[in-house]
């Protein structure tokens, strides 16, 4: 069995890194993302949270919310998006940094997804989405925590 990578062991601040685990994000049966060139974030207690292409996403799909923007003091201010599809909507369930941050600028852009309502998933495997609903990072069974998001977590 292959090690698994403790997310206490994750950088603060953060790391971008590229991966080439192979993303897929459906809505219902319709698929709005599909991707192997995306970049993932690292952060202490943090499941990573991916970044996906743009060139990578189904757009007609996907609009600016109205969702007022949210500030992130790694990467900037986030802009959200909702998804129609399938009959289905996804209202500000993903976002993206029009201008990131020093050491962000590679995923500027780039869409990152909710795990819920979403089917996501990283080489075939479902995600687990991160606990709670402000964090975006999606668990998989390489991962070990505990994660941060859970009631009691806000301060860690």
């Amino acid at each position: 069995m292959a090690k698994k990578e403790n997310v206490w062991d994750y950088p603060r601040p953060p790391r971008l890194e590229p991966t080439p685990r192979h993303l897929i994000v459906k809505l219902g049966d319709v698929v709005i993302a599909d991707t192997k060139s995306a970049y993932r974030v690292l952060e202490t207690s943090h499941p990573p949270t991916y970044y996906i292409p743009p060139s990578d996403c189904k757009r007609e799909f996907i609009t600016v919310s109205s969702k007022p923007k949210t500030f992130c003091e790694w990467k900037g201010r986030a802009t959200y998006h909702d998804v129609q599809a399938g009959g289905q909507s996804a209202k500000a369930r993903v976002w993206s940094y029009d201008q990131p941050t020093s050491g962000f600028e590679a995923i500027k852009g780039y869409m990152s997804f909710y795990a819920h309502p979403f089917s996501c998933s990283v080489d075939g495997e479902n995600v687990q989405g991160q606990p709670g609903d402000f964090y975006g990072g999606w668990i998989t069974s390489d991962l070990e925590g505990p994660f941060k998001g859970s009631p009691g977590t806000l301060h860690w």
